[in-house]
């Protein structure tokens, strides 16, 4: 029990110590605790053979993982990918192997030996992949859903592999000791896990597979209700999370017993459950268990690099690493170019799945104990995994500047002669912009559109509306636009600093010209008044405004009464707005501005007392006999016209 405590003080210290410092030089946590791994192991020798054990107990991090990925993937959302899984990610697997496969040739190994390291070194790693989208914000773009399906079709690959291997088996059984070396198996050697497909035939193999497959559909679909009701009725909350680890370690261990992958399972229970009402509970109990579980898998993986095996051939291993992420991003790279990703989601794509993946480490036992590869070509193979998966933080970062080099040739990229002069100008055309200038538009009043991201000009002509490539700040730009006699600047560039900019040297160049600009936030629209601009629309408020309106009418208030609430609301806070923006200062922070604090609860305090009068006098009113506020008086403003 002494060991099991120093042990966990260990990998949690580590964690704790190493992960926030990487987080703060913009390493991401991956690499953190990669490195962590690799200082209490091979460096300082903290902890020895025992990182194998735990390795494989936090493998079990990614079969969460993919269990909540599930979660977020309804059935139908499966289906439209079925083009990209069969397609893109199966084109992926076949090449990359055949790819390595053919180069593993060339370098001599021999052909069944080849085949098997080009299925080992073909799979990326799914923890660190989706870990690290995840924490840069990347899972929902093109280039992260394109990623996902890549690994989700790996995952399922993995299994005609481990059919595969048996035939490529030609030496006695190896297997991996607890200290990391590679030894000959005993001849006695069993399983832990008991199996439901030992000893059946093909046919028997393939009905047992698709019944566990059935079972967990079916359970998912009629079981779930039922046992979730059993276990609110006990009212204690731990049981929920109870429920829902039991639910994954039921699902992985069917599956182990079965021959099918673990995380390939959990992730198809979550897809079930996606729809279900208790998706959300699923998330909430399990998140935790993920990220602590994928962090110790990191651990292990930095602290299991074999220095010594390392150093006894460093440059092989280093060059055969950075040949094996060249040759797949080579591939993937041309795969985007096929499927015509955009340049940022295409580096995406080719940098984020350059590195072989966890699944190689099961390849590599199960290839090591049916003889189907020799002790030194596992350890070689190994020692790049290891050092591919190592690398992946630094391919991200390389993303990171690449992107950030091909934003600034887009910003140098010359402006568009602007031929052609409007009542309205609009600075900036994502989302914001759009819905303005279809609706002055569409109203008869001309509009000229500038914005400083040509691909989005671009896209936007082809929808047949007129837009300028350039920098709306840009004096030039502003005056060949028509900034001298148009009546209107609607600015809704990105970037705050950009946005009050801007407002503040079209207020100079002209007194008159009417500006409405768009804020991020409460703050930024004290800057923007103090610039210069006429009317600030908050970038949420409005749609919060309907929002709360529809959640007073199913409380019971009738649509009126909403609508009134509603409008008092917005002119309250429009008035406390420029009230409190006289008291703003820029150079005083809001929490020590005490006249600006005063002022606001006083605000607060006047609305509730306005909202509370307008209800004594409704009251009175209808205790008169007056008409008061029936639900025929909701004709007085229809539902979708309540926002001001």
């Amino acid at each position: 029990m002494e060991s099991f405590l120093f042990q966990a003080t260990i990998y949690l210290g580590a964690a704790v110590i190493a992960v926030p410092l990487a987080a703060r030089l913009g390493l991401g946590s991956v690499l953190g605790y990669l490195l962590a791994g690799i200082v209490i192991g091979p460096v300082f020798g903290l902890v020895g053979s025992e990182s194998k054990d735990v390795q494989h107990f936090a493998e079990f991090g990614v079969v969460v993982m993919l269990f909540l990925i599930g979660l977020e993937l309804e059935p139908r959302v499966l289906w439209r990918m079925r083009a990209k899984l069969l397609g893109l990610g199966g084109l992926q697997v076949i090449l990359t192997v055949a790819a390595l496969s053919g180069l593993a040739y060339l370098m001599n190994e021999t052909a069944r030996d080849s085949i098997a390291i080009g299925m080992i070194l073909a799979l990326s790693s799914t923890a660190i992949v989706l870990q690290t989208l995840s924490e840069k914000g990347l899972v929902q773009t093109a280039g992260g859903r394109n990623v996902f399906s890549v690994l989700l079709t790996q995952d399922i690959a993995v299994i005609p592999m481990l059919a595969l291997m048996p035939l490529l088996a030609v030496a006695a059984p190896m297997m991996i000791s607890p200290d990391g070396s590679i030894q000959r198996a005993a001849d006695d050697t069993h399983h832990g896990t008991f199996s439901l497909v030992e000893g059946l035939p093909g046919w028997g193999v393939t009905l047992v597979t698709v019944g566990a497959i059935a079972v967990i559909i079916l359970a998912g679909v009629f079981l779930t209700r039922p046992v979730f009701r059993y276990i609110h009725q006990a009212r204690i909350r731990e049981m929920y999370t109870a429920l829902a680890l039991l639910m994954v370690v039921a699902i992985a261990v069917l599956m182990q017993m079965v021959g099918l992958s673990p995380a390939l399972g959990t992730f198809l229970a979550g897809v079930v459950l996606a729809n279900s009402e208790f998706k959300h509970e699923l998330e909430t109990d399990l998140e935790p268990f993920k990220g602590l579980l994928l962090g110790l898998f990191f651990i292990t993986v930095g602290a299991g690099f074999d220095f010594q095996a390392f150093f006894g051939d460093p440059v092989r291993i280093v060059l055969l690493t950075f040949l094996l992420i060249a040759v797949k991003g080579g591939i993937l790279y041309g795969l985007a170019r096929i499927w015509r990703l955009k340049p940022h989601d295409r580096w995406l794509f080719t940098l984020s799945l350059g590195q072989a993946g966890e699944f190689g480490f099961v390849l590599i036992s199960f290839a090591l104990g049916i003889g189907a590869l020799s002790p030194a070509l596992a350890q070689k193979l190994l020692l790049m995994i290891a050092l591919s998966m190592l690398i992946t933080p630094l391919l991200f970062i390389l993303y990171e500047y690449r992107t950030r080099k091909m934003a600034s040739e887009d910003e140098t990229h010359d402006a568009d002669d602007i031929d052609e002069t409007g009542t309205v100008i609009i600075a900036g055309i994502g989302r914001f912009g759009q819905i303005v200038n279809r609706l002055v538009q569409s109203a008869g009043f001309s509009t000229v559109v500038l914005d400083s991201d040509l691909e989005t000009v671009q896209t936007m002509r082809k929808f047949g509306f007129k837009g300028f490539f350039g920098d709306p700040t840009r004096p030039d730009l502003l005056k060949a636009a028509g900034i001298a006699e148009a009546k209107v600047l609607v600015v809704a560039v990105d970037g705050r600093d950009k946005a009050t900019a801007l407002v503040r040297y079209a207020r100079q160049m002209r007194d008159d010209i009417h500006i409405v600009a768009r804020a991020r936030d409460r703050q930024h629209v004290y800057e923007l008044y103090a610039a210069g601009a006429n009317d600030i629309v908050r970038e949420l408020f409005d749609s919060s405004l309907r929002a709360g309106r529809y959640a007073l009418e199913n409380l019971g208030l009738s649509e009126y009464e909403a609508a009134e609430a509603e409008t008092m609301f917005y002119h309250h806070d429009r008035g406390m707005m420029k009230e409190l923006a006289t008291l703003w200062k820029p150079d005083v922070p809001t929490s020590k501005n005490t006249a600006y604090l005063k002022r606001a609860k006083e605000l607060n305090s006047d609305l509730e007392l306005s909202l509370a009068s307008k209800e004594e006098a409704e009251a009175e009113t209808e205790s008169k006999g007056g008409i008061g506020r029936r639900r025929s008086d909701s004709a007085l403003l229809p539902k979708d016209q309540g926002d001001a």
